[in-house]
């Protein structure tokens, strides 16, 4: 059988820090292009589950152990990554403790839902998503325009 060429597959993690005044968010600034800010997350192994690799994704690159609270949505404009095409299953996702910048990541910060810096890929409408997720409950909405 010839092997479809198909996007990659990514995860990328929502975590609010339950131990801080207003569950702010974690984003992190990338070490490798495209730099910039965003949410921490990266590619899923092969054999790994979604949700195993939005656990390790996170504690790579954050140190922190999340529990994982809801499947946000998935992401999968052709154009959100400039390096091609991927498709990210996006996690709500809790956490406490002291975060340390890992891995991908070459520094780490908190941040207040709506003030946030100017993020990398698509993860200003993700965190949109999210705030309407807190807001109302409702997951993010299924985008079927082109």
């Amino acid at each position: 059988m010839v092997r479809p060429v198909t996007p990659l597959l990514t995860v990328d993690i929502v975590i609010e820090m339950l131990d801080r005044p207003g569950h702010p968010i974690v984003l992190i600034e990338r070490k490798h292009p495209p730099h910039g800010w965003a949410l921490p997350g990266g590619f899923v192994d092969v054999g790994e589950r979604l949700e195993q690799a939005a656990v390790r994704e996170a504690r790579e690159e954050t140190s922190l152990s999340v529990e994982l609270v809801a499947l946000l949505g998935c992401y999968s404009d052709p154009t959100r990554d400039a390096r091609g095409h991927t498709v990210s299953a996006v996690y709500v996702a809790t956490a406490s403790g002291v975060a340390a910048a890992r891995d991908d990541a070459k520094a780490l910060d908190f941040f207040d839902a709506g003030e946030y810096p100017e993020l990398a890929f698509d993860h200003a409408q993700i965190i949109e998503d999210y705030l309407q997720y807190r807001r109302t409950g409702r997951l993010a909405p299924l985008r079927l325009q082109q």
